[in-house]
């Protein structure tokens, strides 16, 4: 039986599967890749550990003391992410938490994939998976998974799909997905119980998996952390960043992304929207709904 929500201390057993094999090129660069080095430059002035012989040696900085407070950061890790994608998934749920973890010093992110065959999402941008539901880790830090309209919902009916996710689910510590992404934490069996957000297209669809469906931007039940749609990505993952490194590192990484939102409308949420646009956009929704519903099995397809 496979143990479900937070880990113990115990070291679980890896997959039984070898990585898959890339080229020398590509297996540098998964480790420790330019944004990576970037940030070692750019944060050595705070902390020695933010230097070393890691692809070249990083240029001593020396500047006066900068306190108790950010000398304990933790610049360096080891978290172990896992980041589902699949075919017709929206790639903004993807790269918004992506863009935040990869600021995760010593981290190791993969995107994970049925196969290593290219994946196209719904915008057209294609992505190169790192990994396969075999040769992904099985001690994970953070398993997540994007949303999307009928990519997910192909994606939240493949056995597969389901099967990976709930077996690394047992396991992770983290178990988190931005958007309708929770369609799939759901239909894998992994948010009964537990408080959690999505689009608001198919937010209510989450309790017909047995979740309890919550407004917010990001939600946290436990080791369950979701985010509402797509823009919510960064926030999630911002929030993901201070729950592993602390707020320090956390507003370090906003600063460097310059994450400092000022739309030019009010209209990002069904509260602050006009009624018109309000309308219009749940009418256009309103067979996505239906068919996140019925895969629920809150209504009848």
């Amino acid at each position: 039986m496979m143990k479900q929500g937070w880990r113990s201390d115990t070291v679980y057993p890896a997959s039984d599967c070898q990585p898959d094999k890339r080229s020398s090129g590509a297996k540098a660069m998964t480790d420790m890749d330019r944004r990576t080095i970037t940030l070692l430059a750019l944060l050595a002035p705070f902390t020695p550990l933010a230097s070393g012989p890691v692809m070249g040696q990083v240029p001593e900085h020396k500047l006066p003391d900068n306190g108790e407070e950010m000398s304990s950061v933790p610049w360096m890790g080891d978290e172990q992410i896992a980041m589902l994608i699949y075919p017709g998934m929206t790639v903004m749920d993807l790269i918004g938490p992506h863009c935040m973890f990869s600021a995760l010093m010593g981290a190791k992110i993969d995107l994970v994939a049925s196969s290593l065959d290219p994946v196209t999402s719904d915008a057209g941008v294609t992505l190169i998976p790192t990994a396969t539901f075999q040769s992904c880790p099985r001690d994970l830090t953070i398993l997540f998974t994007p949303g999307g309209t009928d990519g997910t919902l192909a994606a939240a009916s493949d056995s597969e799909t389901l099967a990976f996710l709930a077996d690394r689910g047992a396991w992770a510590k983290y178990i988190t997905s931005v958007c309708s992404g929770s369609l799939l934490l759901g239909a894998a069996g992994l948010l009964k119980g537990y408080r959690a957000t999505s689009h608001w297209s198919c937010r209510d669809a989450l309790a017909g998996f047995g979740a309890i469906p919550t407004d917010a931007r990001v939600v946290r039940d436990r080791n369950r952390i979701t985010g509402a749609g797509v823009t919510a990505g960064l926030d999630f993952g911002l929030s993901m960043v201070a729950e592993l490194r602390g707020r320090i590192y956390a507003e370090c990484t906003q600063l460097m992304g310059e994450y400092d939102p000022q739309p030019p409308f009010n209209a990002g949420s069904l509260r602050t929207a006009s009624a018109d646009v309000r309308t219009a956009m749940v009418e256009m929704a309103a067979d996505f709904t239906r068919k996140a519903e019925a895969l629920a099995g809150l209504q009848q397809n």
